[in-house]
């Protein structure tokens, strides 16, 4: 990695997981370890909405899912500007399902996309929640839900990394080796 799209630019990767998964560190890490990178951190887009942010499970539910949509073009726009600028952009987002993950190839075409899904399992992301400064918790209680979900709908789809028994470095270490030629989304 990086490795160059069909459009002359970086690929684009894209990080998911559960909350708790690794998904921050982990893109800081690998974006330290690359030339030329961007990290775009969903939930640190989302803090520059000052008055009238709508948590992405808040109410009303409407004003949520359009907070979302909206987090998730601008987290593509960005990427696609520092592509097109020859620096490997990292997206840090929370995909839960084939749809969202179709709105972001959607947005993100022509270049080529690398999506890793960090998988340390439910307990592992449920005790590094708890672990965290309490400013960056994500109070959330759906985990065996959404991870069946993800199985569901995205199993089959990128790089599905277990990296339960892997350190933060180990983890960046292996993306970086290894994302380009098994994290291609088809």
């Amino acid at each position: 990695m990086p490795v160059m799209s069909s459009v002359g630019g970086p690929d684009c990767l894209l990080v998911t997981g559960m909350p708790g998964a690794g998904k921050s560190t982990v893109t800081r890490l690998v974006a330290q370890r690359l030339a030329r990178s961007a990290r775009l951190d969903g939930d640190e887009l989302n803090r520059m909405i000052v008055s009238g942010f709508v948590w992405a499970l808040g109410e009303p539910a409407d004003e949520a899912a359009r907070q979302v949509e909206l987090l998730h073009r601008n987290l593509c726009a960005l990427a696609n500007n520092f592509s097109d600028a020859g620096f490997t952009p990292l997206i840090d987002a929370m995909i839960p399902s084939r749809e969202k993950l179709d709105f972001f190839l959607e947005l993100l075409a022509p270049r080529r996309v690398l999506f890793v899904v960090l998988t340390p399992g439910a307990d592992v992301c449920q005790y590094r929640n708890t672990i965290r400064d309490p400013r960056e918790r994500f109070d959330f209680d759906g985990y065996e839900a959404l991870d069946a979900q993800m199985k569901r709908e995205l199993g089959d789809v990128g790089w599905w990394f277990d990296t339960a028994t892997l350190t933060p470095d180990q983890t960046a270490d292996r993306i970086v080796r290894e994302a380009s030629r098994r994290a291609l989304v088809t």
